[in-house]
């Protein structure tokens, strides 16, 4: 089986919900248009990663500016229970593609965000949200942390998809979750563009023999309306470079990465080619040791299947 996918190295419409939405659209069409099956967007795509964003917080201290900027952030977050997950699976049912979006997710009844990333079929709809389940540094401040049932896995009509999101790739164990699932398509969108970033997703991928799908945004500082302008006046210009990737299960770079422009990086997978990979190295089968070590998964669910399969 082999199958076309793209991942967007793209900017959001900061903090604005609507408009990044909008954009989801046209991009996503695009795509679909050229034979692509999967479309990953970035880490928070909507409404945007706040990068260089210090939401006013000290340690002992919280300004009223950063509690308006907060209400702004989660106002323009996405609502799961709400009209925007509808108009995300009418995307994918309408373009024939499954999608899987970076998005900071606000629930129903709490003042709490995630961010969190939703998988959606053409003929299933909503599969599931993977929530980050540590968010790193700062982030803390703006994302809450979630627990096991947020490391999903969906077995679909186009390979078993599941990952995990930015700096929870560097948890092992969160990986071995992943592995012992049977993921053949790991999805890590990720806000991080350093060169180390392409040297984890080589490792993943060998480490799980799985094709591993790094998707990053391309930022810049006056991409930032001009009222955000003042809290970045120590930041460069160039806030995030991508760095998108995708990468073999025998850890080659098969397209990407794409640095310094906007755009998008699409390779056709060999989802065979899964197999012949695990001749000389199974994480989870004839090269794990089950006399010895045992992963437990707090909560993790059993991998979705869609209901034709």
């Amino acid at each position: 089986m082999k199958v076309k996918v793209a991942l967007i190295q793209d900017s959001p419409v900061f903090f604005e919900k609507e408009k990044t939405l909008e954009k989801v659209e046209r991009l996503t069409r695009k795509y679909a248009q050229q034979g692509c099956e999967l479309i990953v967007f970035p880490e928070s795509y909507i409404p945007g990663y706040p990068r260089g964003f210090d939401f006013g917080a000290v340690v002992g201290r919280r300004s009223e500016e950063g509690r308006i900027l907060y209400q702004r952030y989660y106002e323009n977050s996405v609502e799961l229970e709400g009209d925007d997950l509808d108009r995300l699976v009418n995307l994918s049912k309408s373009a024939g593609v499954y999608l899987v979006v970076g998005l900071t997710e606000r629930q129903k009844n709490t003042g709490s965000l995630f961010c969190s990333m939703v998988y959606i079929s053409p003929t299933d709809g909503f599969l599931g949200v993977h929530r980050k389940i540590k968010p790193t540094g700062t982030e803390r401040l703006i994302w809450a942390e979630s627990d096991g049932e947020s490391l999903v896995s969906f077995k679909t009509k186009i390979g078993k998809l599941g990952g995990l999101i930015c700096w929870e790739n560097y948890l092992p164990l969160a990986r071995m979750s992943m592995y012992q699932m049977g993921v053949e398509i790991y999805i890590a969108p990720t806000a991080d563009a350093r060169e180390e970033w392409i040297s984890s997703m080589k490792h993943i991928a060998l480490e799980g023999r799985c094709f591993v799908l790094g998707c990053n945004q391309y930022f810049t500082k006056s991409m930032y309306s001009e009222e955000f302008q003042v809290l970045l006046a120590g930041e460069p210009e160039v806030l995030c470079r991508g760095g998108s990737v995708i990468v073999s299960p025998l850890g080659k770079v098969i397209a990407g990465p794409l640095y310094g422009k906007e755009g998008a990086v699409i390779a056709t997978l060999d989802i065979s080619e899964i197999i012949g990979s695990k001749l000389d190295f199974d994480v989870a089968g004839h090269y794990a040791r089950n006399d010895i070590f045992k992963l437990e998964v707090e909560g993790q669910p059993k991998m979705k299947v869609e209901k034709d399969l």
